[in-house]
C-alpha cells in the first residue's frame, strides 16, 4: 500500500453524476478525446456523442440511461459511467454509484441548480462514496470562483476543498493555477493545458488560496498544522498524500474547475483521479465484500438489445470470469456467460476474460437483473445492494393498438422492468387496464417509445381510471324472487333482505336472521354469493362499499330450489333495494407528502389547493436545510399530472409520495361529471 492509501494499480471505475444539463455527457466526450478513446469529441446538440446514442436520447437531447466507456490513461484502465441528471432518470445512479470507486460531480455556478446538486450529493454522501467536484463552464463564469464555492458549499455536507483557481484575462478564464502543484497552466482548445511561469500578479492570490487549502487539510493532520503555524513549507509529496487520504476518508471534497465543452481542465482532473481516487480494495471494504472467495460481480445496468439479446453491465468485485462460465445470481437464477464485452458507449469489443476491477458486458445472463450480484459458485451469493427503487409519482394506462400484440406486450414489459427497477407494471383486471408507473411523464414516454422501437409493440396511453365506489345513506329493504320453468325441474329462489350503511371503511358485512327454516341453511351461502356479485356494480355503476346486508325472510321449493336460483334471487333483491337507499358516489382520497425547496413552498401549496386538496401541515425536511415537506390530502382523481406541475414549479427537483387514506363522498358538479363520463 502506498503512503497515500492507494493499493496496487488496477482498473478504476468512476461515476460521472450531477444535475440535469450540467455537462456530464460532454465531459465524458472530452475524457474520451483526451485519452484517445475517440479522435474527436462530439456534441450533444449535434447528436454525435458516444453517450446518449439511443434514438430516444437523441430525440429528447438528454441522457436517459447510463453511458459506459472504458479507456486507458497513463497505463491504467479507467471505466467512466455517465449517469443521467434529470430527476426522472436519476434513479439510474442507485445501482451504479455504490460499486464505483469514486464519483465526479459535474456542476456549474448556477444558484438555481443548487437544490438539484444537493439531491445528487446527498445520495453520494449516504452511500459514503468518495467524490470530486468539477465546476464546469468556467469559460462562461460570471462570478469569482471563491464566491461560487461558497454558494455550492450549501449543497454539500462535506467541506469543499478548492484545488485550482482561474487565471483571468479581460474577464475570461484563460487558465488556472494548481494549488497542490503550485504551477500555472494556460488552456488550449481540445488539448492539454500548457504549463507557464506563474504570473507575478497571481502570486499573492495563489499563496492565499494554497494556504486556505493546506489549512483545511491540517484540520485532520496535526503535523501539517504544526508546520503551518511554524511557517514551514510542507513537502509536496506529503500534501498529495494528505489529499488522497482525506478524500478517501470523506473529510473533504476536492473542487476542480474547467470547461468540458472546450476540453479545459480535463487532464488535471484525470491525473487527480489516477493519483488520488481510492481503488477496488476500498470499494470492497465499503460494500462489505471480502477479497477472498469465488469470483463475484454486481450488475449495474441491464439492456435488452433486440437482435443482440440481453446484456448485463457489471463490475467485477473479485476474481475473474471467462466466456462459458456458469454463474449463480443473488436471486437463485443460474446462467451461463454467453459473451464478455468491453464497452465504449455502444461500441463493443469481445474479450476472453475480465478481472477484478473491470466493468464489462455479460451476454445472456437470464434471470439476473439490474441490482443483482452473481458469483461463479454453487452457493447463492448474498445481495450486495439492498436499495428499494424510488416510489412512482406518475402513471399511465396502456393498451395495445393491435390485439395480437398482447403476449408480446407482457414479454416486453417484463424485460423493461428487468432493465429498470423504478418502472412498475400494475395489471388491474378489476378496472380492465394495465398501468405503467414511473418517475415522471418523460420516463414513461421513453418506455412507450422503447416498446415501439425495440420490441415493435405499439400501445395507446391514457389516464388511469380512478377507483371510485358508491355507498348508501339510508336503510332499505326489498324482495327478490327468481322463478323459471323450462320443463322438468324449474328454478325457484325467494329472499327478503334489508340493507343499511356501515361506517366509512368498514367494507361489507352479511348476516342472516332466518327463523323457521324458510330458507334452508345450505342456500344461505348462495344468497351471500349473489349479494357479493351484485355489489360489484351498484346503481351508479361502481362497486358498492360500506354496506351491511341482512337476510330476513324467504321461501323455497323442495324440488326447484338450487344454489343458482338463490344467487339470482339475491341479485334481484339487491338491485331493487340499493336505489331506494339514497346511493352516493365515493372517491378515494390520498395522503400526500410533497417535498420542495423552501423558495418554491408557496407555489407547491397553490398546486395542492388547486386540486381540491387540504393542507394538513408544514415541516422542515429532516436533515435538509432549505427544504420543506407539505402534508396534505388530495383526491386520487387530481393526482394525475401533479408531478409535472410540481417539477415545473421547483426547477425539476420537487417530488411527493402518496398512500391511500380514505373514501369520501363526492357530490355536485364533480360527481355529475364522473357519472356522465362513466355512462
Amino acid at each position: 500500500m502506498a503512503p497515500n492509501g492507494r493499493g496496487p494499480a488496477g482498473p478504476r471505475c468512476i461515476a460521472i453524476v450531477g444535475p440535469f444539463q450540467s455537462g456530464k455527457t460532454t465531459l465524458l466526450e472530452a475524457i474520451l478525446e483526451r485519452t484517445g478513446g475517440i479522435t474527436r469529441a462530439g456534441r450533444v446538440t449535434n447528436g454525435d456523442t458516444v453517450g446518449d446514442a439511443s434514438a430516444e436520447a437523441r430525440a429528447h437531447v438528454m441522457s436517459i440511461e447510463p453511458n459506459v466507456a472504458t479507456v486507458q490513461f497513463l497505463g491504467e484502465t479507467m471505466t467512466f459511467v455517465d449517469c443521467p441528471g434529470s430527476m426522472e432518470f436519476m434513479h439510474e445512479m442507485h445501482n451504479i454509484a455504490p460499486v464505483c470507486d469514486a464519483a465526479v460531480v459535474v456542476c456549474e455556478a448556477d444558484e438555481r441548480k443548487i437544490p438539484a446538486l444537493e439531491i445528487v450529493l446527498r445520495e453520494l454522501e449516504e452511500a459514503d462514496i468518495p467524490r470530486f467536484l468539477f465546476i464546469n463552464k468556467i469559460d462562461t463564469a460570471t462570478r469569482r470562483v471563491r464566491e461560487s464555492l461558497s454558494m455550492l458549499q450549501r449543497a454539500s455536507r462535506t467541506p469543499l476543498l478548492l484545488r485550482q483557481i482561474p487565471i483571468w484575462k479581460d474577464g475570461i478564464a484563460v487558465g488556472f493555477i494548481d494549488l497542490a502543484l503550485e504551477r500555472a497552466f494556460i488552456y488550449r482548445e481540445h488539448a492539454p493545458s500548457e504549463v507557464v511561469d506563474l504570473p507575478d500578479v497571481e502570486a499573492l492570490r495563489e499563496r492565499e488560496a494554497r494556504f486556505a487549502m493546506l489549512e483545511r487539510l491540517a484540520d485532520y493532520d496535526d503535523e501539517l498544522m504544526e508546520e503551518l503555524i511554524s511557517e514551514i513549507e510542507p513537502p509536496r509529496d506529503r500534501v498529495f498524500d494528505d489529499l488522497a487520504r482525506e478524500l478517501r476518508e470523506r473529510h473533504v471534497m476536492p473542487a476542480f474547475i474547467g470547461s468540458a465543452d472546450r476540453g479545459n481542465g480535463v487532464t488535471r482532473l484525470l491525473k487527480a483521479l489516477r493519483h488520488e481516487a481510492p481503488g477496488l480494495d476500498n470499494t470492497r471494504a465499503r460494500l462489505g465484500v471480502s477479497p477472498e472467495g469465488a469470483p463475484l460481480a454486481q450488475v449495474m445496468k441491464t439492456l435488452h438489445m433486440g437482435q443482440g439479446g440481453k446484456l448485463s453491465i457489471a463490475r467485477i468485485l473479485r476474481g475473474s470470469f471467462h466466456e462459458g462460465d456458469t454463474v449463480l445470481g443473488s436471486r437463485g437464477a443460474e446462467a451461463r456467460v454467453g459473451s464478455l464485452l468491453s464497452l465504449v458507449g455502444t461500441a463493443t469489443t469481445r474479450v476472453g476474460e475480465v478481472k477484478a476491477g473491470d466493468v464489462a458486458g455479460f451476454g445472456r445472463l437470464e434471470g439476473i437483473a439490474t441490482g443483482d450480484s452473481f458469483a461463479m459458485d454453487k452457493t447463492r451469493p448474498e445481495a450486495i445492494l439492498s436499495q428499494a427503487p424510488p416510489e412512482p409519482v406518475y402513471a399511465v394506462s396502456v393498451k395495445v393498438k393491435d390485439r395480437k400484440d398482447d403476449v408480446r406486450l407482457s414479454s416486453a414489459l417484463t424485460k423493461l422492468t428487468e432493465e429498470d427497477p423504478s418502472l412498475t407494471v400494475d395489471a388491474r383486471p378489476d378496472m380492465g387496464e394495465i398501468r405503467l408507473l414511473g418517475q415522471g411523464e418523460m420516463h414513461l414516454r421513453v418506455v412507450v417509445e422503447r416498446l415501439a422501437s425495440r420490441f415493435q409493440v405499439g400501445v395507446e396511453t391514457g389516464r388511469p381510471r380512478v377507483g371510485y365506489a358508491e355507498t348508501i345513506r339510508s336503510h332499505a329493504s326489498a324482495r327478490g324472487r327468481h322463478r323459471k320453468q323450462t320443463g322438468g325441474h324449474g328454478q325457484f329462489g325467494d329472499v327478503m333482505i334489508e340493507i343499511r350503511p356501515l361506517p366509512r371503511g368498514e367494507g361489507f358485512a352479511f348476516q342472516d336472521s332466518i327463523t323457521g327454516g324458510v330458507v334452508p341453511r345450505q342456500y344461505i351461502p348462495s344468497v351471500e354469493t349473489g349479494v357479493r356479485d351484485a355489489i360489484k356494480s351498484g346503481p351508479l355503476g361502481f362497486p358498492v362499499v360500506d354496506l351491511a346486508v341482512e337476510l330476513t325472510d324467504g321461501s323455497y321449493h323442495t324440488v326447484d330450489s338450487s344454489d343458482a336460483a338463490f344467487q339470482a334471487a339475491a341479485r334481484l333483491a339487491l338491485a331493487e333495494a340499493l336505489p331506494k337507499a339514497k346511493p352516493v358516489l365515493l372517491e378515494p382520497i390520498l395522503s400526500v407528502e410533497i417535498t420542495t425547496p423552501t423558495e418554491a413552498l408557496s407555489k407547491a401549496t397553490g398546486l395542492v389547493t388547486a386540486r381540491r386538496g387540504q393542507i394538513l401541515g408544514y415541516n422542515g425536511r429532516p436533515g435538509w436545510s432549505g427544504w420543506d415537506v407539505i402534508s396534505a390530502t388530495i383526491p386520487e382523481a387530481e393526482i394525475g399530472d401533479l408531478i409535472v406541475e410540481l417539477r415545473s414549479a421547483t426547477a425539476g427537483v420537487g417530488t411527493f409520495s402518496t398512500k391511500f387514506d380514505h373514501m369520501a363522498e363526492l357530490s355536485g358538479r364533480p360527481a355529475e361529471m364522473v357519472l356522465h363520463k362513466a355512462h
